[in-house]
């Protein structure tokens, strides 16, 4: 894979939220807002950056048993870091993302692309993945964020717009409407690249994190059951 793959894989083709379905919570809760959303991808895309370099320069220092509590501490680490600069230089972002911006911790989109590829490549391969899948997410979140600002609540950036802000669907603010929005997001995705975002093999035992414990003997079991 060339690294502009790498870079521009985690848009449309590997989405870690529109294709792998991860980062549901933050995508679901601060998608009412676009300037929310974009707070939250480029807050995300920082620590997924960071935490991506810090374990690929690691990689052979870190003992393989104790390595997710080493990716919890680098990650822990990053989102302090953003933390505090939020707070101190964008409080009203800082209010509007509430207990979302110290989860980032334990965002599974930071733990996959640790898990699944900076452990395994270099610095400026993992500095590229990460780029491109926080951009990824940031896209989706932004697209997630339009929508439900727009005709939710007739309002773009905060700036109310004709028509629509007296006329506009207030549940698409809602729980509902966001898992609603979430599945056409997802449908959209998944017709443009004619149901084939993602490799099959994908989903296998070379990227499952567990495989040195199951022996793929799980995998075996459910291909034979026909579920895999």
């Amino acid at each position: 894979m060339n690294r502009l793959s790498i870079l521009l894989k985690g848009l449309i083709k590997e989405n870690p939220v529109l294709v792998s379905v991860l980062g549901i919570c933050p995508m679901l809760a601060v998608s009412t807002q676009v300037s929310s959303a974009l707070g939250m991808g480029v807050a995300t895309t920082f620590v997924l950056v960071c935490s991506n370099m810090a374990i690929a320069l690691l990689k052979n220092i870190i003992p393989d048993k104790v390595r997710i509590p080493c990716y919890i501490v680098f990650i822990a680490g990053f989102v302090t870091v953003v933390k505090m600069i939020i707070e101190a230089y964008a409080y009203t972002l800082y209010q509007a993302l509430g207990i979302f911006l110290p989860l980032i911790t334990v965002n599974c989109i930071i733990f996959a692309r640790a898990e699944i590829f900076a452990r395994k490549n270099s610095i400026l391969d993992s500095a590229l993945d990460a780029v491109g899948m926080g951009a990824g997410f940031t896209l989706a979140l932004l697209a997630m964020a339009s929508i439900r600002e727009i005709f939710g609540s007739g309002k773009w950036f905060g700036i109310e717009l004709p028509v629509l802000i007296d006329f506009n669907f207030p549940i698409l603010n809602m729980a509902p409407g966001g898992f609603v929005v979430f599945g056409l997001l997802i449908a959209v995705v998944n017709f443009l690249s004619k149901g084939k975002a993602v490799r099959k093999s994908e989903f296998g035992c070379a990227g499952c994190p567990s495989v040195k414990i199951c022996g793929m003997e799980s995998c075996g079991e459910n291909a034979k059951g026909g579920t895999q």
